[in-house]
């Protein structure tokens, strides 16, 4: 394709993952004058000057109750309580984005146990992945409680220090960190020095005490690594992208990382693929983003336009997902659903709109790194696909979870689902989101439409089409019929949520295109207020004439999905 990929020019760069070092405080304890110096540095030059909104989910004034609140005990606490004590200030800004890092500061203290998490939602559970040598038997049990409270309990105080824009993002943060026993000291879970008390299902506990990361790092424990009897084939590879055929009908793509590869270009590799499938007649095709944790999201665009042509000729496009999906992954994986492809698997950690455009600072005396948004992205007004979502985790259409016996038995759960099944995984509907331009041309086109609309990809109907959208056929329809002419440019601003006028517009000039005769005389009285002047006002007259407009709505108001299919129903009705 010749023209320029419009969403990729926009999004580029937005969302890109800082590899952060980890934090190492001064060699000698700081002063109270060096901790206030970082202090003031964190609020006033990160906080205040770079993020561009610190204060969206949380005023100022809790901002600045804490920081008094860290002023005063300046002199007396450790180092490492004064890291945590920057945690916890920028995790008020919650947002995944903007952290302060830890992991290997002086004086960190951990509990030799690790978790893995089984489920989602109100069926999460969460077992024990590695013990101490002497507790090997207890691998894999479930666990009731951690320092005699439910796991779900320990995570939200979790979320005092970690900061997160979902609660995917925040449940996997405390996967990472939940043996760090400074953490369960600071937030007043487990006395200081005392063991973390570990409950399992059944009432048998684990009483751990805290250990040093240089023991840490001599125990042999037993981890859930050793029960594993073998790895399944899209077990994640170490590399940024691969593809096979799993099955006669399937064929897998991993994606591990939005970044090229030197040693194999994506369109050098997106070619290999469109050669594989064109050879093989697959009817599904895997595109696996549960390891991949961003990048740029432009690069995969050589790979997406050919799945699109691809899907054209009837295959499934389904998009792997999960907690892992991050950043530009997230974006990739919205941009999936924007094709009309599916999504499967479990809700992301990344959320569909969120601040990022990461930049990485340093703290001028402890030298704690840290990294903050600069940018907020807002990808419902860029996608139909987003329209609506919001800050939240991107949800699957079809959840599958990962069974803790099919990891023992290397088997992938997700896959092997989709290996199986037969029939087209469902789109999972969001009927109360905005409805958008390019939406509801797409649904007057599948209630209307005679034939189906070819699609020429290096000349697309409207300016800033990005050449991958669902609703392509219908937007070529829409602007062969006179029904779409675009505006200032070309331009169709698809992703744009349509007004009822606009809509009336769209419902009269397909009912002239579609030759649909008016009625003899007025059957309806005049046309409502709010859509009785401006522009096209013949359209609308028709549309309201011909009854394809409700008489009870409120025209001031933006429309659903669900709205729109009311109304394209309606125009499929006058068709017969």
């Amino acid at each position: 394709m010749k023209r320029l990929n419009h969403l990729a020019g926009r999004l580029l760069g937005l969302c890109l993952a800082a590899l952060l070092a980890v934090p190492a405080l001064a060699a000698e304890p700081l002063s109270a004058k060096q901790r206030q110096e970082d202090l003031d540095f964190l609020y006033q030059e990160v906080l205040l000057k770079a993020h561009p909104n610190a204060f969206a989910n949380t005023p100022e004034a809790e901002f600045l109750a804490l920081k008094a609140e860290i002023e005063g005990r300046l002199e007396t606490e450790t180092d490492t309580e004064f890291l945590l004590d920057l945690m916890r200030l920028a995790a008020l800004v919650k947002d995944s984005h903007t952290s302060i890092a830890i992991g290997g500061a002086a004086g960190f203290r951990a509990y030799p146990f690790a978790l893995v998490r089984k489920g989602t939602g109100y069926g999460e559970t969460w077992h024990l992945s590695a013990v101490p040598p002497e507790n090997r038997d207890l691998l894999c049990r479930k666990v009731a409680l951690l320092a005699g409270r439910p796991v779900g309990d320990v995570i939200d105080a979790f979320g005092t220090l970690f900061s997160s824009d979902n609660p995917v993002r925040l449940r996997r943060q405390f996967r990472q960190a939940c043996n760090v026993a400074d953490v369960y000291e600071y937030l007043g879970l487990v006395e200081a020095g005392k063991p973390l008390v570990v409950t399992l299902e059944g009432g048998e506990t684990l009483s751990l005490p805290p250990m040093d990361y240089e023991a840490m790092n001599t125990l042999e424990a037993a981890r859930i690594s050793d029960k594993i009897k073998a790895q399944p084939e899209t077990a994640a590879a170490n590399v940024n992208y691969f593809s096979k055929p799993l099955s006669d009908g399937v064929y897998y793509i991993q994606y591990n990382a939005c970044r090229e590869d030197e040693n194999l270009p994506m369109a050098d590799f997106a070619a290999q693929v469109a050669k594989d499938l064109e050879e093989g007649g697959y009817w599904r095709v895997l595109l696996d983003l549960r390891n991949n944790g961003g990048g740029s999201d432009g690069v995969v665009w050589p790979l997406l336009e050919v799945l699109r042509k691809e899907m054209d000729g009837g295959t499934e496009l389904v998009g792997l997902i999960g907690e892992a999906t991050l950043s530009s992954a997230l974006i990739n994986a919205v941009e999936i659903q924007e094709m009309g492809g599916k999504l499967a698997g479990e809700p992301t950690g990344g959320s569909v709109c969120h601040f990022g455009a990461v930049n990485v600072f340093s703290l001028p005396n402890s030298k704690v790194r840290g990294q903050v948004s600069s940018k907020y992205l807002d990808l419902n007004t860029l996608l139909d696909a987003a329209a609506g979502r919001g800050v939240a985790a991107l949800e699957p259409d079809e959840p599958i979870t990962q069974t803790l016996e099919d990891t023992l038995n290397g088997v992938d759960t997700l896959v092997e689902y989709l290996l199986i099944r037969k029939t087209y995984v469902p789109i999972l509907p969001f009927p109360s989101a905005p409805l958008t331009r390019g939406r509801f041309a797409g649904q007057l086109y599948r209630a209307a439409a005679r034939s189906e609309a070819a699609v020429d990809y290096e000349a697309l109907p409207f300016a800033d089409n990005f050449g991958i959208e669902w609703y392509l056929p219908a937007l070529v329809w829409a602007k062969e019929n006179g029904i779409a002419r675009g505006g200032a440019g070309g331009a169709f601003s698809a992703a744009r949520a349509i007004t009822w006028r606009e809509a009336a517009v769209f419902l009269g000039r397909a009912a002239e295109a579609l030759e649909i005769p008016l009625p003899a005389g007025s059957r309806r009285g005049p046309v409502p207020a709010a859509l009785a002047q401006g522009w096209e006002q013949s359209a609308v007259t028709r549309a309201w004439e011909l009854g394809l407009l409700p008489a009870d709505a409120d025209f001031t108001q933006g429309l659903t999905r669900s709205q729109g299919e009311e109304l394209a129903a309606a125009l499929a009705e006058l068709l017969g």
